[in-house]
């Protein structure tokens, strides 16, 4: 009789089990996505090796580098925007950086990362440089809040610290205002991170750390300082803004490590894109807000035990656009269809990889205008404007893009190139279908103009285009 309830038990436990999805089902992992700002290509020790990176040395060392990582686009907003959605910013309509009280944002009815990963159960947090709308909002503008775009928990700056990295004075909690708050950005963000984790539940979470570092205006302890002491001063206080920031990651590591939740977790790393330092691009053409590469590679590292591939260094060119549709497969989520994105974890997987669109960049403000990876080739588009642009987007600059065209075209091999001094172009056997898909895609940008109003009439501080920012 015993022995017939035992079996009886054993095998009600287990019809109970296949009933079960969740009983089945592998949990989904946590994902933590680490953001530096403005950090360059070279700033990541294993390439340029003139700051000390040793925590994100060790992620790579863990999991892979990819070593042709593209921003969404050449500054903080668009590139952000293009994570977040698997758009290109063009598409989705911020077409710059967004300044204070401005209207351009992430539009309400994008679908976001966070958003998706909320429909598969996921606790999700920003922690961080926010800058895709008002942070507190404002009636004038009633710009949606991270709580509105899958963000449960937030805490952030609307824009970059204020007035610098040290004791920075406009972060905002969950629509909350908290004024002063006191020691540098990066060990505020890191501390609130570990925070959050405290008081989660078990269920997997998606954490979006947003860095201040090292977009100006740098403050860093005045050991880290000396460190670099052999270097000119404002390079040691950039260097050094480098270190800290690395320093900030490791101690979110030895927190995820001691909790025994790093076997389960997704690990990424990039920057919104390249640096304003020229040294810190490491040889690649240009700075922040051009469409060379020294504005827009950065560098990209994945840690995750699922990693499958035997390569510890990726070339095939990837990018943040690329991050959504990769964790909706890793995850079991269906992404929009309209992504210019393409999930990579075939790379991941030592699996052949097929690119479903270009990845393709756009950026009015500055010379070259568009640009498109195709292969190991870029190609460029040239409007040759001469109109002076201002710093902000304006109505100016919006009746501009719906006639903007392109006059001249360069193209580079990337991997005979890499500096981008040789320009193929003329010469090139395919020069004319490389143009028609690069034209083909400005018209589709000029096509898709999102509908902006009430934008700032034609301002005053104006720069022409081709020395916007020297280099």
């Amino acid at each position: 009789m015993n022995r017939i309830l035992i079996f009886i038990s054993i095998t009600s436990l287990f019809w109970m089990g296949c009933e079960n999805p969740s009983v089945n089902e592998p949990k989904r992992p946590n994902i933590v996505f680490l953001l530096a700002d403005d950090m360059g290509y070279g700033d990541f020790e294993k390439v340029g090796g003139s700051t000390k990176t040793p925590n994100l040395n060790r992620l790579a060392e863990e999991g892979v580098f990819f070593d042709n990582f593209y921003a969404a686009g050449p500054n903080c907003s668009p590139s952000r925007t293009g994570l977040m959605t698997g758009k290109s910013p063009a598409k989705v309509g911020m077409y710059s950086y967004r300044p204070p009280m401005h209207p351009l944002h992430l539009p309400d009815q994008e679908v976001t990362l966070a958003e998706l990963l909320k429909t598969k159960g996921y606790q999700t947090a920003h922690i961080g440089k926010w800058h895709l709308g008002e942070l507190m909002e404002k009636p004038v503008f009633n710009h949606p809040q991270p709580q509105d775009q899958g963000f449960d928990y937030s805490l952030g700056t609307e824009n970059n610290a204020e007035p610098s990295h040290l004791n920075p004075i406009n972060f905002v909690r969950n629509g909350k205002a908290l004024g002063l708050v006191e020691g540098y950005s990066c060990q505020i963000v890191a501390q609130e991170c570990m925070d959050w984790l405290d008081q989660k539940n078990d269920d997997p979470f998606f954490l979006y750390v947003a860095f201040h570092e090292p977009h100006a205006k740098v403050a860093s302890p005045p050991e880290l300082v000396e460190k670099y002491s052999d270097q000119a001063l404002k390079d040691a206080k950039y260097l050094a803004n480098i270190d800290h920031l690395d320093m900030a990651i490791g101690r979110l590591l030895d927190y995820l490590e001691q909790n025994d939740l790093m076997d389960n977790t997704i690990i990424m790393f990039s920057s919104d894109n390249g640096s304003y330092r020229l040294a810190s691009n490491a040889g690649l053409k240009a700075v922040k807000s051009y469409l060379y590469d020294g504005g827009i590679r950065v560098p990209g590292i994945v840690r995750w035990p699922g990693i499958k591939t035997d390569k510890k260094v990726i070339d095939t060119p990837t990018g943040l656009v690329d991050v959504l549709p990769t964790l909706c497969e890793i995850t079991g989520i269906d992404p929009p269809d309209d992504l210019d994105g393409t999930s990579f974890l075939p790379l991941l997987e030592g699996k052949p990889f097929v690119r479903k669109r270009p990845l393709y960049w756009f950026f009015y403000r500055t010379v070259p205008e568009i640009a498109m990876r195709v292969g190991n080739h870029m190609i460029l588009g040239l409007d040759r404007d001469t109109i002076p642009r201002s710093h902000q987007f304006s109505q100016d600059d919006y009746d501009y893009l719906k006639t903007i065209s392109l006059k001249d075209y360069e193209l580079y091999d990337l991997r005979q190139d890499f500096s981008q001094k040789n320009n193929l172009f003329d010469a090139h056997p395919k020069k004319d279908s490389l143009k028609a898909l690069i034209d083909h895609q400005l018209v589709e940008i000029r096509n898709l103009l999102y509908p902006w109003k009430e934008l700032p009439l034609k301002l005053d501080r104006r720069k022409n285009k081709i020395k916007w920012v020297r280099y």
